[in-house]
């Protein structure tokens, strides 16, 4: 079966009802030529910056972020939508691209990690988290406030970039929540725990991989069994370009989306080392306004740890996850504006706007408390053959579901069956 068949597979009309087939993609609107001037020079700019000042490494992941952000807008690639639409009305969709990604991303991980391949003489790691109340806890808040806030680490950052103006809010909210964090880290840091569990410790790279594969494909079975009985509603078409143009112009197909994204992901490791993050880089970026503003973040207990000491007293354009985070934003704008699509987002309903910040904050404190956001713990986790990845995604869920019976109060939009999606 093609992938395009079974990301999108729709299950046989249930008895007396019919299901209207999405319409043909429209065509992509006119470039728009000032955002995109403006976006490439920035990233020519930063490039030139970085790799002059700092050397090759922090300027290839700077580029890998921008690649990273580039492939994230065209193929509309999130995590928030699609655990809405697999809860809200059981279209599986995404989460089967989710697998893909996952999938892909597990056997290059094996492949790197497994043989110690690195770059710049890095040496590959895997990421693996505690199992305990606070991966429980930070997953949950994660997903609620991914529902709130509208969007995931990942989608927060290629949606600014993008030019959505009230997704600002919610990362706004992700810079304050996380800085709350590291302000307050020593209430959380004892909190009851198990050590790191990696499958690769116990049956060795080539098992990790294969058990890692086979519980993902029964993960895209029962998508396909849940969809089968909700029976959700057709998929809204992108406007896209047509022929060699869809890559600079077009809404590219989720599993094209995943497969790259897996390949840049895996493209970080080797560079850096480390799987790709996000979501540290907000609580660098709080506690450097913090000292901007006179405070002294360096006399709090978490920046007192000498990792973080080391990342706060350094540059922020040294650090591994500000630079793919900023060059994430860069790309979406120049995949946003060569599409057609950058627009600055004006009139932000007043409870739109409390909801993206209280998501934000939400967003902020879940993914320090578990260790990681989507990416950074879901998605590093899984692929690395970590049991924390595996318990992250069960407790976003799980806040995805609360979350989802709070956006009315905020007056946001829950998919209903009778809905066109996208």
């Amino acid at each position: 079966m093609a992938l395009n068949t079974l990301l999108t597979r729709r299950a046989a009309p249930l008895a007396g009802r019919t299901i209207t087939p999405a319409p043909a993609a429209p065509t992509a609107p006119p470039i728009n030529r000032i955002p995109l001037v403006l976006a490439l020079i920035v990233l020519a700019t930063l490039a030139v910056s970085v790799f002059a000042a700092h050397g090759a490494k922090p300027g290839v992941l700077l580029l890998l972020g921008s690649g990273l952000g580039f492939t994230l807008f065209h193929s509309r690639f999130g995590f928030t939508g699609a655990w809405r639409q697999l809860v809200g009305v059981g279209n599986g969709t995404g989460l089967r691209a989710h697998a893909l990604l996952l999938g892909t991303s597990a056997t290059l991980f094996a492949l790197i990690i497994g043989t110690g391949t690195g770059l710049f003489g890095s040496k590959p790691a895997s990421s693996a988290g505690p199992l305990g109340v606070s991966l429980l806890l930070g997953a949950f808040l994660f997903g609620v406030g991914m529902q709130l806030g509208g969007a995931c680490a990942s989608g927060t950052l290629f949606a600014v970039g993008s030019g959505q103006t009230s997704i600002l809010i919610t990362l706004a909210g992700f810079v304050i929540g996380s800085t709350l964090y590291t302000w307050q880290y020593s209430l959380v840091d004892n909190l009851p725990a198990f050590q790191p569990f990696l499958l690769s410790d116990h049956v060795g790279w080539a098992g990790s991989w294969a058990i890692t594969i086979v519980a993902l494909a029964a993960v895209v079975a029962v998508s396909l069994a849940v969809q089968r009985r909700r029976n959700p509603p057709p998929v809204d078409a992108v406007p896209t370009a047509r022929g060699v143009l869809r890559i600079v112009r077009g809404s590219w197909p989720l599993w094209v989306g995943a497969v790259v994204l897996a390949v840049l992901g895996a493209g970080v490791l080797l560079v850096s080392g480390g799987a790709w993050g996000v979501t540290s880089a907000f609580g660098l970026w709080g506690a450097k306004i913090v000292q901007a503003l006179g405070g002294h973040p360096e006399n709090w207990a978490f920046w007192r740890q000498p990792t973080s000491a080391a990342s706060l007293s350094g540059p922020v354009l040294t650090d591994k996850n500000s630079l793919t985070d900023i060059g994430i934003m860069v790309g979406a704008a120049v995949a946003a504006a060569a599409g057609g699509a950058w627009t600055l987002h004006r009139r932000i309903p007043w409870r739109t706007a409390v909801a993206g910040l209280l998501g934000g904050i939400l967003l902020g404190i879940g993914a320090r408390l578990a260790n990681g956001c989507n990416i950074g713990a879901y998605l590093a986790g899984i692929a690395s053959g970590s049991l924390s990845g595996w318990v992250w995604g069960v407790a976003a869920l799980a806040g995805t579901w609360v979350g989802l019976r709070l956006r009315p109060l905020f007056g946001l939009h829950n998919p209903k069956p009778t809905d066109s999606i996208c």
